[in-house]
């Protein structure tokens, strides 16, 4: 008879830890049980250098959406962006490839428009911004050019 006890403590204990790493699995998995809500908009960058599947979409630093698919339309990187149900974006949005830090994670940041018109489901973000080239950026700094400078004082040697 003791024997019983312990097994039905061993077996709850064993059955309430993998509940609990099938909860932690659907939530760092980002794994959506339910099926997907929200609609569907779709933008094009010139590059989305580190994004991924799953990077979230923001407006004001609040989390709208996220990155659904990754597809290249002619020579641009087109994104298909999932947004919450209950967030409309005006037609004049500009929609911006960001990274948290020097090193962080890749986000959409979206600036809101102004205009009356909403971008219906299945429409597109027509103004994007795509990240800079930081090797560009460091050459431009190691060369002296980040300002246009190294331009004038050659102009003014002459």
């Amino acid at each position: 008879m003791n024997h019983t006890r312990t097994d039905v403590l061993v077996g709850a204990f064993v059955l309430v830890g993998l509940i609990c790493l099938g909860y932690l699995a659907i939530r760092l998995g980002k794994i959506e049980l339910l099926g997907t809500q929200g609609y569907v908009v779709f933008a094009d960058f010139v590059s989305v250098a580190g994004l991924k599947l799953g990077d979230p979409i923001e407006i004001a630093g609040v989390r709208i959406g996220k990155v659904e698919g990754l597809t290249l339309a002619d020579d641009r990187a087109r994104l298909t962006l999932r947004v919450s149900d209950g967030v409309k974006l005006q037609e004049d949005v500009i929609a911006s490839v960001r990274a948290r830090g020097l090193i962080g994670d890749k986000f959409i940041a979206v600036t809101p428009g102004a205009s009356d018109k909403i971008i219906a489901p299945g429409g597109k973000i027509r103004e994007t911004d795509s990240p800079p080239d930081i090797t560009d950026l460091i050459g431009k700094i190691v060369g002296g050019d980040i300002t246009g400078k190294s331009e004038k004082k050659d102009e003014k040697t002459k």
